[in-house]
């Protein structure tokens, strides 16, 4: 998986810029602010549709303009395929592949394999629940088209069961028998997707270890581990019991929807006993082995765009990156760093090619 070429019209802090890629090696930098990471973003953009940074879709749009374009053009098995997201205000975004418009955003997801790894990863560590279930989806979604479907049933349904409880308690009524009819739909699709996210951490945690212990030198021990209400009781029978505290809270309070990670090193949680260091070491294996996972899962090499990786961390820990990178698993990299000196050092002991763009 190649990106030849980049084109952004009105995109972020970009009025009209075009790009053309090394096809190992391509670093932006300059001072903070400058539009670095913007770049890696749109990148971002074309696999996922979405921005990585900002999720509302319409602040991605240069100020005073009413549009963004931004596009692609790939190698994908011997094959150009052009990607392009464009946005107008107050209109649906749009996400063509060669010209023709995408019915259905899911349908794209997992055609560009991508992986970022930036400062904004620590949200993982220091954000609730939702942030690190988000994670997981799009690890798997990018390999399983069922699972995006399923997930996307799920989320429909909780939506409906949650609008039902709130009417329950503003009519002052309920009535179970409808309850059930989503009770049951929950239990088909959340018992799915818990099964799929079993087997998914069953095989991505031991991968996850090995890439921590190669960037830390095995200087700690690690731990992930997954949590669900599922591994209590069945769906259906959580929704039955928890019934009064769902009505009480007019939401659905039990679900594959409340799933959640737990980050430990040395048996503490990393959030408070893991120095900068640690946590940023923690977050690249993490994103590292997203990026073994999908290249398993796809037989492809994800695009690896690294945003600013090489602050808060010492010498050793950024030659053990760099040693990981240097061999042909990775396929194409994109690179961000403030320092252009020190970016042209540290590559250039991978030996590879490589091109530096220095933004102005």
């Amino acid at each position: 998986m190649i990106l030849n070429s980049l084109s952004l019209l009105n995109y972020k802090n970009f009025d009209s810029q075009n790009f053309t890629f090394d096809h190992k090696i391509n670093c932006f930098v300059g001072a903070n602010g400058i539009g670095k990471t913007n770049v890696l973003d749109a990148i971002y953009h074309l696999s996922f549709g979405k921005s990585y940074f900002n999720p509302i879709a319409s602040q991605n749009i240069k100020h005073g303009e009413d549009f963004f374009v931004v596009e692609g053009v790939f190698e994908k098995d011997n094959r150009e395929e052009k990607i392009l997201v464009s946005l107008k205000k107050s209109q649906k975004k749009m996400i063509k592949r060669n010209s023709k418009a995408y019915e259905r955003f899911s349908d794209h997801i997992g055609f560009i394999p991508l992986v970022i790894i930036s400062p904004a990863d620590r949200d993982l560590i220091i954000e609730g629940s939702e942030t690190r279930r988000k994670f997981i989806d799009s690890v798997i979604s990018q390999s399983d088209k069922n699972y995006l479907n399923q997930l996307i049933n799920y989320n429909k349904i909780l939506q409906q069961r949650n609008a039902l409880l709130k009417y329950f308690a503003l009519n002052n009524t309920f009535n179970a028998q409808t309850l059930d009819v989503y009770n049951e739909q929950l239990h088909t699709y959340g018992s799915e997707i818990f099964t799929i996210r079993k087997a998914f951490l069953e095989t991505f945690i031991p991968i996850f270890k090995t890439r921590y212990n190669a960037i830390s030198n095995h200087q700690e021990p690690v731990h992930l581990s997954y949590k669900s209400d599922l591994f209590e009781n069945d769906l259906n029978s959580l929704l039955k019991i928890n019934i009064n505290k769902d009505k009480a809270l007019q939401y659905t309070s039990v679900g594959i929807h409340k799933d959640d990670l737990s980050f430990e090193i040395d048996d503490f949680p990393i959030k408070r006993f893991g120095s900068q260091g640690q946590q940023k070491s923690f977050l690249i294996a993490l994103k590292l082995a997203q990026f073994d996972f999908i290249k398993q899962k796809s037989g492809v090499s994800p695009i690896l765009l690294l945003d600013d990786i090489f602050d808060k961390l010492d010498e050793n820990r950024v030659a053990q990156i760099i040693g990981l990178v240097n061999n042909e698993n990775f396929g194409q990299l994109f690179i961000s760093d403030t320092h252009a000196d020190r970016t042209e050092a540290i590559i250039k002991q991978v030996h590879q090619s490589y091109k530096i763009f220095k933004l102005k």
